[in-house]
């Protein structure tokens, strides 16, 4: 069997000879393209096809997308991701909790398994593209997969290639094997499980076993790219969306799920420049990424109509409910996950900025938190210092209710918002945004989407959307950075006295709220103590003016 691409199948049907792609996968991989068929950068159509041919649960929805299943896995598997503890990386990579060691031994047992699976599927499926818009710093990424639901995911989630750089494409920087229909061993030295999701940095390789869940694969680049920027090229990676305004002015949004990143970010007086990943380098801000991975739980037009209208031919749905006669997809039904995804084509939302970069350094860096405590004012300017603290913190609230045990709201944190992703230690990340903001002179803002007045668990309300977007509005003309400020008892934070077209009595929660000031004192020393906790764990790497901008107790 040989690659089939449609332009280099001979008119007589005799076997070409073996195609620089079908070599390279030989020599470094042995997949034997003599009994596998490779399927080279498919077409959507074809790809479509081949999913409602040879796997199950697949449909066309309505709207025309791809409804795929990824199987029992229907989310990410941190805790099954590992990284080989080889010489190229193993002085700078984070160990811990985060980055779990694999020896080169396992790792090499891990990567036979997954190529002796491979090399039994009847048709393997390839994918060429490039991580990062910008040229100077894009990677060369080639997927090697099983699924054609995986591949139309790396399609749309990566930067697809033109017809001309696919020619030119040649040797890949980092090669992802998904064998995740194939389980681990989970008896080897090492598993804890049947999932296994391991990183090589010094081979260039990812392998994915025991997981079909198709977000392993974006986010195992995200990860390569929180290492290989910084280490090789000085250049920030960031778990972050971005816009950019009409004069150029570049904002990146922080956060962790239910803060409103997507919805704040999604501006339509605004260029999107990507929902979820990007790099700050010397010349300006890129995205990582070619597409969008959108949740779909609750999604309606009313609400998110970009999401919503992007759902069409060549976007991909993962685990959702649909009629079976109609075809008709029912967003509210979390049966079967309630992490229903899209992955589409960025140029599917209509104010997308294409190429996504600007050569504009940002002029905001904005960190959401949803308090649900209704402890934190609603907008504050940070320091310097303080930008380091509550980016390395990256906190957030869980809801009362959502789990049994929980009667008021608990606090999360993930380091500089994307603890699961990240390789070098927090302080790293947190020191580089800090001397980019401090040499493009960018303002930093803690944005609270969550309550006021009173805890979510005792009555309070949660901050109109309205006042958000009307905040979001003063700190985009400028206008918020020229008002008085007042500081916010215990964490010390900068808060505005007054802003356009938000009511002043909600800027300050020590002054609304409901159950009198000594009540307020006691909650806003609570969560104070918890900051503090958390940020035990990153103390020994961070310096004594980043520890000291944190709750004063």
């Amino acid at each position: 069997m040989s690659i089939v691409n449609q332009t280099n199948l001979h008119p007589n049907g005799v076997k070409p000879s073996p195609t620089e792609v079908e070599e390279h996968l030989a020599n470094v991989a042995n997949i034997d393209y003599n009994n596998v068929t490779i399927q080279y950068n498919t077409s959507v159509p074809a790809l479509y096809e081949d999913a409602l041919v040879y796997e199950s649960g697949s449909a066309i929805s309505s709207a025309g997308a791809l409804v795929a299943s990824s199987g029992a896995k229907t989310g990410r598997s941190p805790k099954d991701k590992r990284l080989v503890d080889e010489p190229t990386s193993r002085d700078d990579v984070w160990w811990g909790p985060v980055n779990t060691k694999l020896s080169p031994e396992v790792w090499q047992i891990n990567r036979e398994r997954a190529i002796d699976y491979l090399n039994t599927r009847s048709r393997l499926y390839v994918v060429d593209a490039f991580a990062g818009w910008d040229p100077k710093y894009r990677i060369k990424v080639r997927v090697v997969c099983a699924r054609a639901y995986h591949a139309l995911f790396m399609r749309n989630m990566l930067i697809r290639p033109t017809a001309e750089e696919i020619k030119t494409f040649g040797v890949p920087d980092f090669t992802i094997y998904n064998a995740g229909a194939f389980p681990a061993n989970r008896y080897t030295s090492g598993m804890t499980s049947s999932t296994s999701v391991d990183i090589n940095f010094q081979d260039k390789e990812m392998v994915i076993l025991g997981t079909e869940y198709a977000g392993e694969m974006k986010k195992g680049i995200l990860t390569v790219m929180f290492y290989l920027m910084p280490v090789k090229y000085n250049v920030l990676t960031l778990h972050s969306s971005a816009n950019e305004g009409k004069t150029g002015d570049v904002t990146l949004f922080f956060g962790l799920s239910g803060t409103g990143k997507t919805t704040l970010s999604a501006d339509p007086a605004r260029l999107l420049i990507g929902d979820d990943e990007h790099c700050w380098s010397d010349t300006g801000v890129f995205n990582v990424e070619g597409g969008c991975y959108a949740k779909c739980l609750d999604l309606s037009v009313e609400k998110e109509p970009d999401i919503f209208n992007a759902i069409r031919f060549g976007s991909v749905l993962e685990n959702v409910v649909f009629d079976p006669i109609t075809r008709e997809v029912d967003y509210y039904d979390a049966t079967l996950t309630e992490n229903t995804r899209c992955a589409y084509p960025i140029e599917y939302i209509p104010n997308a900025k294409i190429p996504c970069l600007s050569d504009n350094h940002p002029t905001n860096i904005i960190l959401l938190t949803c308090d649900a405590r209704g402890v934190l004012p609603p907008i504050s300017k940070l320091t310097n210092e303080q930008v380091m603290y509550h980016f390395i913190s990256g906190y957030t609230s869980k809801m009362a209710g959502t789990e049994d045990g929980i009667t008021e709201p608990q606090a999360t944190f993930s380091a500089c918002f994307g603890q699961p992703f990240l390789v070098l230690h927090p302080m790293r990340y947190a020191q580089m945004l800090a001397d980019k903001m401090a040499a493009h002179n960018a303002k930093a803002w803690l944005l609270n989407t969550g309550w006021t007045g009173r805890s979510a668990s005792k009555g309070g309300s949660r901050c109109p959307l309205k006042y958000t977007r009307a905040i979001l509005d003063a700190i985009h003309s400028g206008e918020l950075a020229d008002v008085e400020y007042e500081q916010f008892e215990t964490f010390n934070l900068y808060v505005p006295k007054t802003c356009p077209n938000v009511p002043a009595e909600i800027l300050n929660p020590a002054k609304s709220w409901a159950d009198g000031p000594a009540d307020f004192g006691v909650e806003v020393g609570k969560l104070g103590t918890l900051f503090a906790e958390n940020f035990e764990k990153y103390r020994s790497g961070c310096s004594k003016e980043v520890i000291a901008a944190g709750p004063a107790l």
